[in-house]
């Protein structure tokens, strides 16, 4: 039987969906793209802002319109939280929440013996354990994400992602090792350490651990060149974690620091736990440490009680630190959060201009230190070719453009030097 997937959201749920599909794999299923007509649709979907519940649920309907007689599953976070509006859309076989993940097969082959809507969502919220795919040795990228950990405990006001993936369930640190080991077999060159909160690592587990010495674990690995970490708290970034990090030759020089306002007022109705001096100390920290380092990212407007006043002071502080590149995203409510309740909700054409802005801001600084790199050379690792050109990130996490007719270069780390800047991209030659 033919099986198809679309993945919604983060890199957690790409990794859980590449472990899935080695699932099937593995009992005998052919896996093809979610355009063609499949037996079965599998959508991992999401929730984390109301335009992620949207397109889950579109996914969902457009697959009958592939295969009437397909089967369609409903996985992941939205299916964990949302059920009851799953359970009226009629084309939806089977909703499965996050624990059943490691499962599929098992509950649709028990739905295909059935022939009628079947759903197992436990309660994540009573989880302690982290449940592992195991060795996930199924990929077709350069880059491949390893969940380390799942769940969250910060319960940030505006967040519905704890009550979908519950409380922090870190994986053993020797699993973590025997599926980097079976990645640099297969001769991938780059890992992401992705999980739902990476900073909470190793506090759940008994023994004294932590992200900085799985790192330093991973690091020990042959075959591995880069190690890329996923969004991390700046309450992370202090001097002994950056001490024992940069003597890890194999961490790249980019890293998303979550932020969210730049405004204490507003961090505080959103429970972030820490404050703009501190967040404006990490990026101190690591810029003094990696000089060539690429700091982004995520940024929330319009988040209820945001005066103009409160935004003006985002904006400046943004400026400030001179990100290489922001997510901006426009406050969504999530139905079962403290941030759905409060006063003073802002207008929607008002989230759109303040939108707007830090994305004009985010492209200028963009452009503006990509053309840095003009006449200097880089490492860049070769992910695809695409219009006649070889594309890739370096370290720092900045696409290069590389136009050349040498054949089998991807997957490559090449020596690139950069000659000019086009539109926002960066263009290189191949040095020899």
């Amino acid at each position: 039987m033919k099986v198809a997937f679309y993945t919604l959201g983060c890199k957690v749920n790409q990794y859980e969906t590449n472990g899935m599909i080695q699932a099937f794999l593995e009992k005998g299923y052919e896996i093809v793209d979610f355009s063609e007509k499949a037996d079965i649709y599998v959508i991992n979907t999401c929730t984390v802002t109301s335009v992620s519940d949207k397109k889950s649920r579109q996914m969902i309907r457009r697959t009958k319109q592939l295969n009437p007689d397909a089967t369609v599953v409903a996985v992941g976070c939205y299916a964990q939280v949302a059920k009851d509006k799953l359970e009226e859309i009629k084309d939806i076989d089977l909703i499965l929440g996050i624990s059943e993940k490691t499962e599929i097969v098992k509950f649709v082959e028990e739905e295909l013996k059935n022939k009628k809507q079947i759903e197992y969502i436990s309660d994540v919220m009573h989880q302690k354990e982290f449940v592992d795919f195991g060795t996930v040795n199924y990929t077709d990228k350069n880059r491949v994400a390893i969940k380390v950990q799942d769940g969250c405990n910060q319960f940030c006001t505006y967040c519905i992602i704890p009550y979908a993936r519950g409380r922090i369930r870190s994986r053993k640190i020797e699993n973590v090792k025997k599926e980097v080991e079976e990645l640099a077999k297969k001769g991938i060159k780059e890992i992401v350490i992705t999980g739902i909160h990476v900073a909470s690592y190793g506090k759940d587990l008994d023994e004294d651990i932590s992200l900085i010495d799985l790192l330093e674990e991973i690091n020990k690995i042959d075959g591995i060149e880069r190690i890329r970490l996923s969004s991390l708290e700046p309450t992370l970034i202090t001097e002994d974690f950056v001490n024992r990090l940069s003597k890890l030759e194999k961490i790249c020089d980019h890293f998303h620091l979550s932020l969210q306002s730049g405004c204490d007022e507003t961090l505080k109705r959103m429970n972030r736990h820490y404050t703009t001096e501190q967040f404006k100390n990490a990026t101190k920290l690591l810029r003094k440490t990696y000089p060539n380092v690429a700091l982004t990212t995520d940024v929330i407007v319009g988040f209820p009680g945001e005066t103009d006043e409160e935004f003006e002071k985002t904006y400046k502080f943004l400026e400030e630190i001179n990100f290489y590149k922001m997510h901006v995203f426009k406050y969504s409510p999530r139905h079962g959060t403290k941030a759905e309740k409060m006063p003073n909700q802002i207008d929607g054409n008002i989230k759109e201009e303040r939108s707007n802005r830090l994305i004009e801001l985010s492209d200028k600084n963009e452009i503006e230190q990509n053309k840095t790199y003009i006449g200097k050379n880089l490492k860049v690792l070769i992910e695809e070719k695409e219009d006649g050109y070889y594309k890739g990130h370096t370290t720092n996490y900045i696409i290069v453009k590389i136009k050349d007719d040498m054949p089998n270069l991807e997957n490559e780390i090449v020596n690139a030097k950069i000659i000019e800047l086009d539109g926002i991209e960066l263009i290189g030659k191949l040095e020899k």
